[in-house]
């Protein structure tokens, strides 16, 4: 199932302004920060990587699958918190390593 473009649009108008891109790919949306993919959304979830800091922020955040074959990412349920985001956000880059050069 893919998701609806009502959630993805506001997921996308949650997320900083500033340094976030996304890619649609076969109906979900991969997002990145600054050039480092990050998570994306996947039916009607908003799954990001499990980093050494997302789990400090979220300890207790469930781990679900975007899709079958897939490694396991942490669900973020509190979407409605911007000031959150920017920090979960600035976390995942500071954990990520920096995009392989093609």
């Amino acid at each position: 199932m893919a998701s609806s473009k009502e959630y993805s649009d506001y997921i996308l108008e949650q997320l900083p302004t500033s340094g976030v891109t996304y890619r649609a790919m076969m109906g979900e949306y991969l997002i990145y920060y600054h050039g480092k993919l990050i998570g994306g959304i996947y039916d009607d979830r908003f799954l990001v990587k499990p980093t050494a800091k997302v789990a400090v922020l979220l300890p207790d955040a469930p781990k679900e699958i975007p899709y079958e074959g897939a490694k396991e990412m942490v669900l973020i349920e509190d979407v409605d918190d911007r000031a959150f985001l920017q920090t979960l956000l600035t976390a995942l880059y500071e954990d990520l390593p920096a995009p392989k050069k093609k």
